[in-house]
């Protein structure tokens, strides 16, 4: 029978975060010690990542030992090196004879415009991160880690946005174990399938009106602007199911319909959506319908991570607008 579980019931995975709350931004790492056969899937046109090279199918390393999420664009990538270091002093990484390396691939998103621009995470967030894994016990959603500073629905710029963040479900039937961990942070509007509607996104404050930004682009047919700011939805598969590094790469690409489900429009040029998938290769199931539960897994933690998102730097949340009708 599929049941809901806490994405940290899932063996041989521990998730943390940290965050510098005045300045609106932070980081989420999700270890596996043992190493984790992982893959990815970079959709956005404008990404930004670390060691997504190694996992491509054809290169020798198999595994890593943990993948993370960040707020602070490019800047944001320095949480690696915390990370590293953690895992170097407890001896975890791959093994080159005279060190062992720990494998860390990752991926930013853009949240400059919220909180304080001169502040990101960084290796110091990073090794805090790693700290909290080690007891958090509990799923944790909202404006926390690397969806601290997140914001979405942003085509009439961030006077108009809503307050993405960051989202975790889980999913287990008999042995098998999927979960997702999202950052939300789209530039497109976050749509319900549940409840077959928009719930946040381009937002009429002084209206309680959410505008549509499909609808908006479709006015701004002849009208060019930049509209790189604050944008990219990045998140990890994570799932006891024995697969390959090409499996999980094809994983990775698959869960990605869980974006296009909930975010409208999604995979822009100005987005850098990217999906990790990891495993600890344990059970031995259909792969398809770990893909299938995958695309559920993001699908609900998009959801989870707008509904539970509160009020930062005067982006209005779900939960502000649910009050205001």
């Amino acid at each position: 029978m599929l049941q809901e579980i806490s994405i940290n019931k899932i063996k041989g995975f521990s998730i943390g975060h940290a965050q510098y709350q005045e300045a609106a931004t932070g980081c989420t790492v999700i270890i596996n010690k043992n190493g984790a056969v992982t893959g990815v899937d970079v959709r956005g046109g404008s990404p930004g990542t670390r060691e997504t090279d190694l996992l491509k199918s054809e290169n020798l390393v198999q595994e890593t030992h943990a993948v993370f999420l960040s707020g602070g664009s490019a800047f944001g990538l320095s949480v690696a090196d915390g990370i590293m270091q953690y895992l170097e002093e407890r001896k975890i990484g791959f093994d080159v004879g005279v060190a062992r390396v720990p494998i860390v691939p990752g991926a930013i998103l853009f949240d400059l415009t919220v909180g304080d621009a001169s502040i990101r995470p960084d290796a110091s967030l990073g090794y805090q991160a790693c700290l909290d894994a080690e007891t958090t016990k509990e799923a944790t959603n909202g404006s926390i880690g690397a969806g601290t500073g997140a914001t979405v629905g942003k085509c009439l710029g961030t006077s108009f946005s809503m307050k993405g963040g960051l989202g975790t479900f889980a999913i287990q039937i008999g042995e098998l174990q999927v979960g997702a961990v999202v950052a939300v942070n789209s530039f497109g509007d976050i749509f319900d399938p549940g409840e077959n509607q928009i719930i946040a996104g381009a937002y009429d404050r002084e209206n309680n009106q959410l505008l549509h930004t499909e609808e908006q682009l479709l006015s701004q047919l002849d009208k060019q602007t930049n509209r790189f700011s604050t944008n990219t939805s990045i998140g990890t598969i994570i799932t006891n199911a024995k697969a390959t590094k090409a499996e999980m790469n094809k994983l990775a690409s698959i869960a990605h319909d869980g974006f296009a489900r909930t975010m409208r429009p999604s995979h822009t040029l100005i987005d850098g959506d990217t999906i990790f998938a990891m495993t600890s290769n344990e059970v031995s199931v259909d792969l398809n319908i770990v893909g299938m539960l995958a695309v559920q897994a993001i699908e609900q933690a998009v959801i989870n991570g707008i509904k539970h998102a509160q009020t930062v730097d005067g982006q209005p949340s779900y939960t502000d607008i649910i009050k205001n009708k």
